[in-house]
C-alpha cells in the first residue's frame, strides 16, 4: 500500500497589533519549489509594516493563494503545501471485470490539518523537514506541537477526481471551510487578547453577550468587529426609516436603484496599507475627540545657535531640529502630565502614563506613518535625536515592525520640512494632544527696542478638550516656546 501524502494549508496569521489583512509584496518561493520549516514564503505588507512569512509545515509547493498586489484577508489560505512521501501515489489499476461503482462522498481523501494547528507532531505522516516541529511562532498561529491532525475530504467530494482517475499529479486542493464553533463553557467568556477586549470596550460591546468564531468559542477580533458594523447597520436602518422618501425619478443615495456611473476620465483607488489605516485612525479622532488648538511664535534663534554649538562640539552624533523640539516636550510634559495620557471612552476616565512613548509623523513611500521611540524620557538630547533619525530612515525604507508603529503616547510633528508655516494637526488618536512645529524663516522681531532680523518659527498645540482647558495646554506651548527663545537657561536639563 503506498503511503498517503499529507497537504497542508497555511493560512495569513494575525501578524501583530489585530491586523485584519496583508497585502502580497512578493513571493519567494514558486509552485513545485521545496520549502523547509519555518522559511520565509512570501514577503507581505500589512497596514503598518512590510514583513517576510515564514511556513511552518516542510514539503512541496503544491498552490500560492493570491497573486502579487492582492490583499488576503488574516486566517485566509496563503501557502499549501505537500508533505514529502516515500512512495507516489500509483495510479489505480484498471478493474479486469465488473466493479461497483463507488458511492457518492468516497473520493480520495488527504490529510490536511486546520490552518492554525501548526505543523504536525513527530513521527506523524507530516513532511521530513516538519517533524520536529515549526521554531516560529506566528502571533495569533502558533506553533501547535503535539496537535493531531484532521482528515477531510480532497476537492471533488461527489465522486473520484480526474487526476485520480488517470494518475496525474494532484489537483490543488481546497480545505472546506472550518465550522464555527460554538461559545466555550458556561460561564467563561473567551477572550485572551487585551487588543479585543479595548476594542469591545471602545465600542459599547460587551464580550460576555458574544459568540466567538475561534477555536472552542475564543472570541477574536473579527467578531467584535462584526458586532460593532451590525449596531452600526441596524442605527442606518432606523434612521433611514424615519426620513422622507425620496421624490419621485430621484435617485438616492445606497438605493437599490442602478448606481450612477462615474463620470467619464474618473478614477477610483482603494486605499490599502498604512495610508487606510492612517485614513481609519483619524477618521475616528475627528469623530471622537473635540479638539482645539492653540498656536504662538517663537524667536528660534536662540535654539538654532545652540544646535550648531552642540554639533560642533561632537560632529558625530548631530543633534537635529527636531530632537531638541521634542526634548523640550518632554520637559513640558513633565510639568503638565494631563497630556501625556490617554482618554478611555468606555469609562469616562483618563488615563496618565509615567514613561513617555514618543510618535513622530513620518512621510514615507507607504504614506503617513508614526513611528515611536520607546521610554523617550529616559534619553538624553544626543540620543533622542539620533533614535529620531533612526527611526525616520527605517520607516521610509519598510523596515519598521508592526511594534515600532503603535503605543504611543504623544507626538510631535515637523510639519515645516513641508515648507508649511503652520497647521492645525489631527491628534493621533487615542492619544490626547499633538505638537507641531512650521518652517524657520527669517523675520522681523521686536528685541527690546529695536526690530531685528530673527529666525522666527510657529508653533502649535492640538489638544483633546475633555483633557484640559486652555489653561494647561496654552501652559505647556509657552513652555516649549520659552525653550525655543532661551534653550540656555534649559542646559541642566539637556
Amino acid at each position: 500500500m503506498n503511503e498517503e501524502r499529507r497537504v497542508d494549508t497555511f493560512a495569513l496569521p494575525d501578524l501583530g497589533e489585530g491586523l485584519t489583512e496583508a497585502e502580497v509584496v512578493a513571493w519567494l518561493v514558486a509552485v513545485g519549489d521545496e520549502i523547509t520549516v519555518d522559511q520565509p514564503v512570501a514577503e507581505v505588507e500589512t497596514a503598518k509594516a512590510s514583513v517576510e512569512v515564514p511556513c511552518p509545515y516542510g514539503g512541496t509547493v503544491i498552490a500560492l493563494h493570491g497573486s502579487v498586489g492582492e490583499v488576503v484577508a488574516v486566517g485566509a489560505p496563503l501557502i499549501t503545501v505537500a508533505a514529502r512521501s516515500t512512495a507516489a501515489p500509483a495510479p489505480e489499476p484498471q478493474a479486469t471485470g465488473p466493479r461497483t461503482a463507488p458511492a457518492q462522498g468516497s473520493a480520495t481523501q488527504t490529510t490536511v490539518p486546520d490552518a492554525r494547528e501548526g505543523p504536525a507532531p513527530a513521527g506523524g505522516n507530516g513532511a521530513a523537514g516538519s517533524e520536529a516541529g515549526s521554531g516560529a511562532v506566528l502571533v495569533g498561529y502558533g506553533t501547535g506541537r503535539g496537535t493531531r491532525p484532521t482528515r477531510r475530504r480532497a476537492p471533488g467530494a461527489g465522486g473520484p477526481s480526474a487526476s485520480t482517475a488517470t494518475g496525474g499529479p494532484p489537483t490543488t486542493p481546497t480545505a472546506p471551510p472550518a465550522p464555527r464553533p460554538g461559545p466555550g463553557p458556561a460561564g467563561a467568556t473567551r477572550v485572551v487578547s487585551p487588543l479585543v477586549r479595548r476594542l469591545a470596550r471602545e465600542n459599547g460591546i460587551d464580550v460576555t453577550e458574544l459568540r466567538g468564531s475561534g477555536e472552542g468559542g475564543l472570541i477574536l477580533r473579527r467578531d467584535v468587529e462584526a458586532s460593532a458594523r451590525a449596531a452600526t447597520t441596524a442605527t442606518t436602518a432606523t434612521t433611514a426609516t424615519t426620513e422622507p422618501a425620496a421624490a419621485p425619478g430621484s435617485t438616492a443615495s445606497g438605493s437599490t436603484g442602478s448606481a450612477v456611473p462615474d463620470a467619464p476620465g474618473t478614477r477610483r483607488t482603494a486605499l490599502r496599507g498604512a495610508h487606510r489605516v492612517m485614513a481609519e485612525r483619524l477618521s475616528r479622532s475627528r469623530r471622537e475627540i473635540p479638539e482645539a488648538t492653540v498656536w504662538v511664535d517663537a524667536d528660534a534663534t536662540g535654539m538654532l545657535e545652540l544646535r550648531r554649538e552642540l554639533n560642533e562640539a561632537v560632529p558625530d552624533r548631530p543633534v537635529s531640529v527636531l530632537g531638541l523640539v521634542a526634548r523640550f516636550a518632554l520637559l513640558g510634559l513633565a510639568r503638565f502630565p494631563e497630556l501625556n495620557a490617554h482618554f478611555d471612552t468606555a469609562r469616562q476616565e483618563l488615563v496618565r502614563h509615567d514613561a513617555v512613548q514618543l510618535g513622530f509623523a513620518a512621510q514615507t513611500p507607504r504614506g503617513l506613518v508614526v513611528p515611536v521611540v520607546r521610554d523617550a524620557h529616559s534619553l538624553t538630547t544626543r540620543e533622542l535625536s539620533s533614535r529620531l533619525g533612526e527611526r525616520a530612515e527605517a520607516a521610509r525604507s519598510g523596515g519598521l515592525s508592526p511594534a515600532d508603529l503603535g503605543g504611543g503616547t504623544f507626538t510631535v510633528n515637523n510639519y515645516g520640512v513641508f515648507g508649511v508655516d503652520g497647521s492645525a494637526a489631527i491628534i493621533n488618536h487615542p492619544e490626547v494632544a499633538i505638537l507641531g512645529v512650521g518652517r524657520i524663516l527669517r523675520r522681523p522681531w521686536v528685541v527690546g527696542d529695536d526690530v531685528l532680523p530673527r529666525q522666527v518659527t510657529e508653533l502649535t498645540l492640538t489638544f483633546d478638550h475633555r483633557v484640559c482647558d486652555g489653561g494647561v495646554a496654552g501652559g505647556f506651548l509657552r513652555w516649549v516656546a520659552d525653550c525655543v527663545e532661551r534653550p540656555q537657561l534649559l542646559l541642566g536639563d539637556l
